[in-house]
């Protein structure tokens, strides 16, 4: 397996000293390692870091790297196509992307079918590439045809990772767990049982799917009021808002992450525009992009409250311990939408945390019906 140590240090020989991307899964130890040399942003979204990288590159003639996981490929073709090529700007960026889903190895549904057409995507484009080694002689020969690549066409170079390519790194950085006491599983346990039995909950991708889950389990409240959203990361509030304009009669309830609303954060303005009355949104917010490493968002320095009265939120309340959750509830509750509650918790999840045991079309069905009965 590669250390990131290493992988790290072939690109600051070759003169790569600007790294930023979207944190992801397989690629966690390396994203890790360099955020904690200092040498590394977050972005909001994985076009938003194509931009600030070619930002970068316009102003410092240097090759930047931008990292992401296949899944969010999709984010990055507009500005690939439009900005980067070189048949539009010619900005080479290096373009390290974690391949979920690759053919041959076992992953979750939503990772199948971008892991199927990765390679036919970069084809598609016209990118050139090359399926990253763990062997370290052979990268440093990967990397020395992607730099003379780049410079030769002046245009992006992709380096796709296979899972379990690095060892395993701790991320070092500085930890926002202690920041707050409230656990996230304890909150989405205060407010499954606050939920009605008629009310409508869509939840965002990563660990706060997996504990709602298994918390209705342990309740036994059943799965059929709930759309998991497993993929799709920062879209669960327009898909909460679609069910919001047609089921007008009942709560909808979007639990959603800071990552997630940071990546589409226009989705608030929509959702102020159309003001569903019956569209309450909750925000819980650790800092962190916890599933896929634990490195920061920007969660804590937002104030989200603000934004969504600007976007037309006719409300907002904001708690960190379950006291306080307890006490505004009914408010928030009771409250015209859309409004947001915000839940500042500490990162970390059960070690035992599972998955859920139905298929994303078993909930979509069971989902379906509930509210096609009501």
């Amino acid at each position: 397996m590669l250390k990131p140590a290493f992988l790290y240090n072939q690109l600051e020989k070759h003169g790569v000293d600007f790294m930023l991307g979207v944190p992801d899964s397989l690629l966690k130890h390396f994203g890790s390692y360099a955020f904690d040399r200092g040498n590394d942003l977050i972005a909001a979204n994985e076009g938003g870091a194509l931009a600030i990288a070619a930002g970068y590159h316009l102003a410092s003639g240097k090759i930047p790297l931008i990292y992401l996981q296949n899944s969010g490929f999709g984010n990055i073709v507009n500005p690939l196509t439009s900005l980067t090529d070189e048949e539009v700007y010619s900005i080479p960026v290096l373009i390290i992307v974690g391949w979920r889903g690759q053919p041959g190895t076992d992953d979750e549904p939503q990772h199948i079918k971008p892991g199927k057409t990765q390679e036919e995507q970069l084809k598609a484009l016209g990118l050139p590439y090359t399926i990253l080694s763990s062997d370290e002689q052979q990268v440093e020969k990967q990397l020395a045809l992607a730099f003379d690549t780049m410079k030769r066409k002046s245009s992006p170079y992709v380096l796709l990772v296979p899972p379990n390519t690095f060892e395993g790194y701790t991320f070092q950085g500085d930890s926002k767990e202690k920041s707050y006491s409230l656990k996230r599983e304890e909150a989405l346990e205060k407010l499954i049982l606050k939920f009605g039995e008629d009310d409508i909950v869509v939840s965002t991708t990563g660990k706060t799917s997996r504990e709602l889950f298994e918390l209705r389990e342990k309740h036994g409240q059943g799965h059929h009021r709930d759309f998991l959203t497993v993929g799709s990361m920062g879209h669960a509030s327009q898909i909460a808002l679609g069910i919001a304009l047609q089921k007008k009669e009942q709560s909808v309830f979007c639990i959603d992450g800071d990552g997630a609303m940071i990546m589409h954060m226009g989705a608030l303005a929509i959702i102020g525009e159309q003001q569903p009355a019956n569209f309450h949104h909750i925000l819980i917010n650790n800092g962190a992009h916890e599933s896929v490493g634990g490195q920061p968002t920007a969660g804590f320095t937002v104030d989200f409250g603000k934004i969504a009265e600007g976007c037309g939120y006719k409300k907002t309340f904001r708690v960190d311990d379950l006291n306080s959750l307890d006490k505004i509830f009914d408010d928030f509750l009771n409250s015209k939408g859309p409004v947001l509650l915000e839940i500042m918790t500490q990162t970390g999840a059960r070690s035992d945390l599972g998955r859920p045991t139905l298929s994303p079309t078993e909930n979509k069905s069971n989902f379906m019906q509930f509210l096609l009965e009501e």
